[in-house]
C-alpha cells in the first residue's frame, strides 16, 4: 500500500465524520422581570428546550396561544418546554396580558 497512514486516517474520518455531525439539543433561557419575558423573541430548533426562569417578585405564566402548553412559574422558579415542531409560537402571561414573547421554532 502506497499511503498506508492516509488510509487509516480515511478511515478513521469516514467514521467519526457521520457522528461527529449531530446536533445537540440547546436549552434557551428566558428571564422574567419587570413584568417582560428577556429576550422576548427567541430562535430554536425541534428538540430544543426553552427554559423560563422567573427573576421577578411576581407569579407568572408562560402560556401559547396554540394552548399547546401553559405553564404557572412561581418567583425563583424555572421550568421548561421541549420543542417538538417546526413552527412560530407565540406566547404570554395570563396574569400580565401585555406580557408577550415568541419563539421560531426551525427544523
Amino acid at each position: 500500500m502506497l499511503f498506508p497512514r492516509l488510509s487509516a486516517y480515511v478511515v478513521a474520518a469516514a467514521l467519526v465524520l457521520p457522528f461527529g455531525g449531530i446536533a445537540r439539543a440547546a436549552v434557551i433561557q428566558v428571564s422574567m422581570v419587570g413584568v417582560s419575558y428577556s429576550p422576548a423573541q427567541v430562535s430554536a430548533h425541534i428538540g430544543d428546550t426553552i427554559e423560563w426562569v422567573n427573576n421577578d417578585s411576581l407569579v407568572h405564566t408562560a402560556t401559547a396561544r396554540s394552548g399547546e402548553w401553559d405553564l404557572l412559574i412561581q418567583p425563583n422558579q424555572k421550568k421548561s418546554v421541549t420543542l417538538k415542531s417546526a413552527a412560530k409560537v407565540e406566547y404570554y402571561c395570563r396574569y400580565h396580558p401585555n406580557m408577550v414573547g415568541q419563539i421560531t421554532v426551525l427544523q
